[in-house]
């Protein structure tokens, strides 16, 4: 046989599929799936966004080619949406339309490192960044995160790791997947960290728009001079408007980094889906009150999320955030996929192995409890109760 190209080869195969094989030996008995496996929007589309993206499929210019770094008009009403949130003066010509985050984070990192080089990640770490690096040939280089400390990561640790190789720092805030918020002061830390080592700052920001209303700005970044010489920002639009399947995301970097990044969009992607950029042009300022709306559901959901492990026994939460959780089993000795799959095949509880995110993580579930509704979250205690793998 043909030998394969052995950085992918290597590479692990995708977690999400083999979890939802398990799912689908679940035969019913507890009731209804409660599914917190992969990030997806427990609620459909604005009706109206639905509409908008029929009626933009339909037209001639969503069968053409579009501008490599994505639709001016979408680039303006992202870059409104920004300025607003950030308080910042960022430019339309700062922004570059991708097929997804995840896609946006391989163009970034095509850009920032090639083989041989290294990339610090936060850890328990996002598998599909791991994945990607490994590649690619970059070393991913894992920065831990700690439970006592709120899974946030501390800059000195990161110092620690960093290298003549190392070519980027990154953070997922609010993380996937423990669902920390990462504070103010820790990513001006990290910025100031990224400068004096000259190397990137890539903060992946796809559940941003999940923090509590009342938090304020998410971080003030953009307000620092020179920001676009050091920080990129990765953003999605999948949760937020609950198209994940249209795949639509986003690069926030300054220009001379975003005319790199340019070379590999143009291989990879060429331009982002048309119709939905054009969708998503129309509902940025029309869903604002829909999408706060969703925020506070998500917030009932966090909160009923608590109150259902609380009255778990054995079970601990360690961190919750956003969109998911970071908990502890009480099967301590065993491997979290011995635990997540009979709980996804005896009791309908599908959640994934902390295991999926890297080394040591044995002992921990990620469980995305923005899925579900607070009526199927209120059914995980009696699902937990006398639970054997």
């Amino acid at each position: 046989m043909t030998p394969f190209n052995s950085l992918v080869r290597d590479t692990g195969s995708p977690p999400i599929p083999e979890a939802q094989a398990w799912a689908r030996r679940y035969q019913g008995a507890s009731g209804p799936l409660i599914d917190l496996s992969q990030a997806v929007p427990g609620y459909p589309p604005h009706p109206d966004m639905l509409l908008h993206l029929g009626t933009e499929a339909a037209t001639l210019a969503a069968a053409k080619y579009g501008d490599i770094y994505g639709d001016e008009s979408l680039r303006t009403e992202l870059v409104a949406d920004i300025n607003q949130r950030y308080s910042a003066k960022i430019s339309p010509d700062e922004i570059a339309i991708t097929s997804g985050c995840n896609q946006a984070f391989v163009l970034t990192l095509m850009a920032l490192a090639k083989a041989g080089d290294n990339v610090i990640l936060p850890a328990p770490w996002y598998f599909n960044h791991q994945m990607t690096l490994n590649m690619l040939g970059v070393e991913p280089r894992a920065l831990p995160c700690h439970a006592d400390q709120n899974f946030v990561p501390n800059p000195d640790d990161a110092a620690r790791l960093i290298d003549k190789n190392t070519r980027a720092l990154v953070l997922v805030t609010p993380n996937n997947p423990t669902g920390a918020i990462y504070p103010r002061e820790t990513l001006n830390a990290f910025l100031a960290l990224a400068k004096q080592k000259n190397i990137w700052l890539v903060i992946d920001e796809t559940y941003r728009d999940f923090l509590s209303l009342d938090y304020g700005t998410p971080h003030d970044l953009f307000s620092q001079e020179g920001w676009q010489d050091t920080v990129l920002s990765l953003y999605s639009f999948s949760k937020a408007y609950c198209i994940p399947g249209h795949r639509v995301g986003a690069i926030i970097g300054g220009r001379a980094i975003l005319d790199e990044i340019g070379k590999a969009i143009d291989c990879v992607q060429i331009c982002a889906p048309r119709a939905a950029q054009a969708a998503l042009t129309w509902a940025i300022p029309a869903l604002t009150a829909w999408r706060q709306d969703n925020t506070r559901e998500i917030e009932k959901r966090a909160k009923a999320f608590k109150a259902a492990i609380a009255a778990s026994p054995g079970w601990r939460l360690l961190s919750i955030g956003a969109y998911f959780a970071y908990v502890a089993h009480p099967f301590r000795g065993l491997a979290a996929q011995a635990i997540a799959e009979p709980l996804a095949e005896k009791r309908g509880v599908l959640g994934l192995p902390g295991a999926y995110f890297g080394p040591g993580q044995d002992d921990h579930l990620r469980l995305a409890f923005a899925n579900v509704g607070v009526d199927l979250i209120e059914q995980i205690p009696s699902r937990l109760k006398d639970f054997v793998p």
